[in-house]
């Protein structure tokens, strides 16, 4: 997968390439196994009933960036807070997603240079 690769499903975005292009092992963001049914999205809040992450011992190599856990959606200027193994997924790996949810919104659009959010504080895009 490549860093260029468009967000094509909104609903379900997948985790691109990792900091040295291997796939490395990822699980749900609560650590368990990953499972077909974690794309499904709940009606009532707009989110998927689990996202993927770069498993532990893969975020404990280290980030590339700092750990930031607030985003903000460019389109509606609303903030999302986003959990410890997601924002160190991002810092692990910036390019390893292709989208991400707006809490406002209630739902996915894409990251990175072309994306929708920005680190909250920053001009910084969320994926880049």
């Amino acid at each position: 997968m490549t860093e260029q690769k468009k967000f094509a499903d909104r609903g379900n975005p997948e985790p691109r390439a990792s900091v040295d292009d291997q796939l490395p092992r990822t699980t749900l963001s609560d650590g368990t196994q990953i499972y077909p049914a974690h794309k499904e999205i709940n009606p009532a809040t707009g989110m998927q009933k689990g996202y993927v992450v770069l498993a532990e011992e893969e975020r404990a190599k280290g980030f590339v960036r700092p750990v930031r856990s607030v985003y903000t959606h460019l389109k509606c200027n609303g903030t999302t807070h986003m959990g410890q193994a997601l924002a160190e997924t991002y810092a692990r790996s910036p390019f390893f997603y292709s989208g991400t949810f707006c809490a406002h919104c209630r739902a996915h659009f894409p990251v990175g240079e072309d994306g929708e959010f920005v680190w909250t504080g920053t001009t910084e895009k969320v994926g880049t």
